[in-house]
């Protein structure tokens, strides 16, 4: 029998009043895996109003207690990976031993990061003549924090985390390809004494998430997702100035110089390309390498290619796993084609894999293009899948123009063994995050978050405090009042 998924509210799951439900299924199966109970008015009122009551147990709580409370999250956490990583792998159709490695564990990771933030929260002293000023950081309230398919639960702790540690509750909406593990983080916040109402988990559509975004009870916008769906954000929440942090697209640059070592910048153009079948958004599909070791690199990477082991999820070998849906997949496709047709050499890969019994997903083998332009459709958009554009490079400069030259900023990397040329090339660069000989390592500590049309705002490190906090003036006098009227 098909389970239903409920919304998480209050404390528990609570039946929707609508009735109005969509369909979860296994992207590598084509399985159903629930019937998913979509949340409109009556349920985001609920989640309003319990998220208003356990906001006043919460931010009355020091930040030591909530701190202790968060830690018992993040061990319950570990202690399930196994169980949750299964469920994860079933939604998105990613690899088992990178669900299990990374998705659940970077999560616990980011909430016990946070609980021990929470306890060091502080303001500052100012001495002034005969007064002093000092500044308290306070909750914001409720925030919504919107999530993205591709890292379900490690986008709900990343979201949830900060907030819950600054003392403001959250409600969380999933995305509708990816909803079951952000309701057993819920029910994990719940089993460690996180107050009901602090964290609530609703399903739905884009009425969902319209509804959400115009409330005004809510003050604050969390997103990870497109730049279209940002665009609409914004525009709903400067109705009433909510404060919005946003996490969006990239079409990010790796920069291969002569003398990187080109066994570990082929290994980490892979990881930045076909990781998570490339549903990364940080992801560095464009690879520029210079022209002299440039036919060594794709020799390199198109031998490696052939050998990733595409198949089921949930065998532990499996490398390459199944993309999130058919129209996903058919737009990879068709990207792929695309590039065949604006004159892309697709040295290896690019089908889509259908033998038995992987016809039945969404699958399609990791492409490699050379002989690639800046002009091109692969080049210039965010594709989304297992898709690397290798480009040729001659000279520094003209390189770090071509690198900047899209509408994107998120992420961008460096391989040389020269490191005044990795710092100085880094600081020219027009990206949020760059990394210097690897790609695509997102520790906690590090403030993560794009430029231009990749978002701003920071998930992550300290700078994530400042997004979850708002800053209280006090000015105390010592002496007298100066007035001069009688």
């Amino acid at each position: 029998m098909v389970q239903s998924l409920q919304n998480y509210i209050g404390g528990r799951f609570v039946a929707s009043k609508a009735g109005e439900v969509f369909e979860n299924t296994n992207p590598a199966t084509g399985e159903l895996i629930s019937k998913v109970e979509i949340a409109l008015e009556p349920e985001i009122d609920a989640a309003l109003r319990s998220a208003e009551e356990g906001l006043k147990r919460w931010s009355a709580m020091s930040g030591a207690e909530r701190g202790r409370i968060l830690n018992r999250a993040a061990r319950i956490l570990r202690e399930r990976n196994d169980e949750l990583a299964r469920l994860e792998v079933r939604d998105t159709g990613k690899p088992i031993q990178e669900a299990e490695a990374v998705d659940v564990v970077s999560g616990a990771d980011c909430i016990e990061y946070f609980a021990g933030v929470a306890g060091s929260l502080r303001g500052e002293q100012i001495a002034l003549n005969n007064a002093f000023v000092y500044t308290r950081r306070e909750p914001i309230g409720i925030c919504v924090g919107i999530g993205s398919w591709n890292y379900p639960i490690q986008i709900a702790c990343w979201k949830s985390a900060p907030a819950l540690a600054c003392g403001n509750a959250m409600i969380f909406k999933t995305s509708e390809l990816t909803p079951t593990t952000s309701a057993k983080l819920a029910e994990i916040y719940t089993e460690a004494g996180v107050p009901d109402g602090v964290f609530n988990v609703l399903h739905g559509d884009a009425r969902t998430g319209s509804l959400l975004t115009t409330d005004p009870r809510v003050a604050k916008i969390s997103l990870t997702g497109s730049v279209g769906t940002a665009k609409k954000i914004l525009a709903a929440a400067a109705a009433s100035l909510k404060r919005t942090t946003m996490e969006l697209s990239g079409k990010s640059a790796l920069l291969v110089f002569p003398d990187a070592d080109l066994r570990q910048a082929v290994s980490a153009a892979m990881l930045g390309n076909f990781y998570t079948q490339g549903e990364i958004c940080t992801n560095c599909t464009r690879v520029f390498v210079h022209e002299d070791i440039h036919d060594n690199f794709v020799e390199m990477v198109v031998e490696r290619t052939k050998k990733l082991r595409i198949g089921d999820p949930l065998a532990p070998e499996t490398q390459v796993g199944a993309l999130i849906s058919q129209p996903h997949m058919d737009r990879v496709l068709g990207f792929i084609e695309k590039g065949r047709k604006e004159g892309a050499r697709l040295c290896y890969g690019g089908e889509r894999v259908d033998a038995a019994p992987l016809d039945r997903g969404n699958f399609v083998r990791p492409a490699v293009f050379t002989e690639c332009t800046d002009d091109m459709s692969i080049v210039r958009e965010e594709i989304f899948g297992p898709v690397m554009s290798v480009l040729k490079f001659r000279d520094e400069d003209d390189v770090v123009a071509r690198a900047n030259a899209t509408r994107f900023g998120l992420a961008a990397g460096v391989f040389t063994r020269d490191l005044a040329r990795a710092h100085r090339v880094a600081a020219r660069l027009e990206a949020g995050i760059c990394w210097i000989n690897n790609y695509n390592i997102t520790p906690v500590e590090m403030p993560f978050g794009g430029i231009k049309e990749s978002g701003f705002g920071h998930e992550n490190g300290q700078a994530a405090i400042d997004h979850y906090t708002q800053l209280k003036s006090v000015y105390v006098e010592l002496g007298d009042v100066q007035c001069r009227y009688e």
